[in-house]
């Protein structure tokens, strides 16, 4: 049992021993599909649970007596949770505007109940969330798109891409593992396991050029999705930051991946700064950008790919004269 679970339960446990006063511990176990030493675990962290303050008199209380003795519940001290929802201007329009970022990459179904929430929320929230003044845009699938990884998802199904991939100007078509579907920066993202790659890739939404669910179960893989909740930089703050200078064909570069600094040059091309990972990475964005893009900092960031190249050219001298 995790404890994300078990607080779930407690937020309903609440209130139905409120309205079930002296339920048997036997009816609630069933009504929540527990057992009753999970139950009485449970009942143990409701008794220090309370109002900030910390005192006998702002704790929920229980009658353990009643609890192992006649295995009966009763609850008190919890009158307090029956209060109207009140939220301050930030809670209101932070909630305001989660619904209605996640409501951009739902799929049409899903779509109506954010909307209601939606209704309800700014309907409580009154002037208070000032959500008319703010709007949220995200770049994301289509409706059909964005349904079909959503049920794939929901389904544990896997996923048979058709993706546009902006690095090689190419569309392919790749087997996923869909695993998580998020938001950041204003663009809608898929993370999946990817069959063609052996490893996992995120997939802007946006790209996905048409998608079918598969009957394949998705299978287990060992991998840690990236704590995304400070953006793509927290993960990327201690890789050393390269600057590129970029020719009006490759100013892709500076929209593909997630970059620092940005600076636009009368011609179409990009002077842009971006952190860097992996050495090897580098290498091989400048070999395929060729001679569109130039390594502007730091001194020597390019040179493996310069001598690649070189190697490269040699080999074919040596290959067709």
């Amino acid at each position: 049992m995790t404890s994300q679970a078990q607080v779930r339960r407690l937020l309903s446990l609440v209130p139905y021993l409120r309205e079930h006063d002296g339920a048997a511990m036997s009816d609630v176990a069933a009504a929540f599909g527990i057992t009753t030493k999970t139950l009485r675990d449970d009942l143990s962290v409701l008794w220090m649970c309370g109002l900030p303050g910390l005192t006998p008199g702002d704790m929920i209380d229980i009658d353990m007596d009643a609890v192992d003795g006649e295995g009966v519940i009763h609850l008190s001290n919890a009158d307090y949770l029956t209060r109207p929802l009140r939220l301050a201007a930030d809670e209101a329009l932070a909630l305001v505007l989660a619904l209605r970022t996640l409501r951009e990459v739902a799929g049409p179904g899903e779509r109506d109940a954010i909307d209601r929430a939606l209704v309800k929320l700014e309907a409580a929230a009154g002037d208070t969330a000032a959500g008319d003044q703010v709007s949220v845009t995200v770049t994301a699938a289509r409706d059909e798109v964005q349904a079909r990884v959503n049920e794939g998802l929901l389904h544990h199904k896997r996923l048979d891409l058709t993706y546009d991939v902006a690095s090689r100007a190419e569309t392919t078509r790749r087997m996923v593992d869909p695993l998580r579907v998020f938001v950041l920066e204003g663009y809608g993202y898929l993370d999946a396991w990817c069959y063609s790659a052996t490893a996992l890739r995120t997939f802007r939404l946006d790209r996905i050029a048409a998608v079918e669910v598969t009957d394949v179960d998705v299978a287990p893989h060992d991998v840690v999705l990236k704590d995304l909740s400070h953006g793509w930089f927290e993960t990327l703050r201690d890789s050393p930051l390269v600057t590129l200078d970029l020719q009006p064909e490759a100013a892709w570069v500076g929209e593909y991946y997630p970059t620092e600094a940005v600076s636009a040059h009368p011609d179409g091309g990009l002077t842009v700064s971006l952190r860097v990972t992996d050495p090897a990475w580098l290498r091989g964005l400048l070999l395929r950008l060729g001679g569109r893009a130039r390594v502007v900092a730091p001194a020597g960031a390019g040179d493996s790919a310069a001598e690649a190249a070189r190697e490269a050219l040699a080999q074919y001298r040596a290959l067709f004269g």
